[in-house]
């Protein structure tokens, strides 16, 4: 099969047709054999039965996963990679902001200019300002963090991906607005952008509030200590503990030097207990210590780890 489509939806009931009217064109105008995974994140209005609809009109091409409740963006995508067959997946929102006629040319960089993950980039938005400005600043970050300098919107819906690549990451939690740092992470490197074109909203409305790009940084604060020191947590909580009581042991030798030096010269003196710089210093010995020892139950929990020795092969000869 070459294409697996993967809409992640939640009360999209009016775009449903439409959407999959649209996909069925392009898919016949290019010969292209595809399938279309609907995955209904426990939506509360009819789009589970739109969907069944559209499977008894076209059961060799639409399929549909409905959960029982709503759990996000990201556990709709992975459940969707689980399932998709096709060599080349792509993934779309339900809302028709995201053009179906983007499809070939998506297909044709995966399979011919040898990408990995293609992202598409909604260079000319129709959102207001109080969406595109900390959208702007979040990819700014995430660029910054990711190292992938050459994506302009890491959360576009509209992705292209080689089936190899859905089926070695995990998406969970918020995370598929990281996808092209998970796959890095799993080791596809050669991510690349397209710019796509951006639809107004038709029907309904946006299911994200400004919530999203709080939540979004502590994220990428979490994907980049897991991808940088999960396997060795040490390296981070036992440098900065070892470093901090370092700093707090010199700090307590100096207070007390001082009391010696002023006592043995005859000048006027405090007791030690007196210098707030003594409480400093016990405070950095105090918080070193909990940090090292942070890293060392840190490395227990991941030698005991089932997944300690598993790592991404590309190829392997025998």
């Amino acid at each position: 099969m070459d294409i697996s489509v993967i809409v992640p939806l939640y009360n999209e009931e009016e775009s449903l047709p439409e959407l999959n009217a649209w996909i069925a064109r392009v898919m016949k105008e290019h010969n292209f054999s595809y399938e279309v995974i609907y995955v209904d994140d426990g939506s509360t209005d009819t789009s589970w039965n739109v969907i069944r609809s559209l499977r008894e009109a076209d059961p060799e091409h639409v399929k549909g996963v409905s959960f029982r409740r709503n759990y996000g963006k990201s556990p709709a995508l992975n459940t969707g990679f689980r399932l998709a067959k096709g060599d080349v997946v792509i993934t779309m929102d339900a809302d028709l902001q995201d053009s179906p006629d983007e499809i070939p040319e998506l297909f044709r960089m995966i399979t011919e200019d040898g990408y990995d993950l293609v992202s598409g980039y909604k260079q000319k938005r129709y959102d207001p300002l109080s969406k595109t400005i900390p959208t702007k600043l979040f990819n700014a970050t995430a660029r910054k963090v990711s190292g992938i300098k050459n994506l302009h919107d890491f959360n576009c819906g509209l992705k292209a991906y080689r089936s190899v690549v859905v089926k070695h990451i995990e998406v969970y939690g918020d995370m598929h607005r990281y996808i092209p740092y998970l796959a890095k992470l799993a080791g596809f490197n050669r991510i690349g952008e397209k710019v796509v074109h951006h639809q107004a909203r038709k029907y309904g409305k946006t299911k994200f509030g400004l919530d999203r790009f709080i939540n979004g940084y502590l994220d990428l604060a979490t994907l980049w200590f897991t991808g940088k020191f999960g396997k060795k947590p040490m390296h981070l909580f036992g440098l900065l503990g070892s470093l901090m009581f370092f700093l707090g042991f010199v700090a307590v030798i100096v207070v007390g030097g001082m009391k010696l030096y002023h006592m043995h010269s005859g000048q006027h003196y405090i007791l030690v207990t007196d210098s707030p710089y003594f409480y400093i210093s016990l405070v950095l010995m105090l918080l070193g210590s909990q940090l090292f020892l942070a890293g060392f139950v840190g490395e227990l929990v991941v030698r005991n780890s089932p997944k300690r020795n598993e790592y991404e092969l590309r190829e392997v000869i025998e």
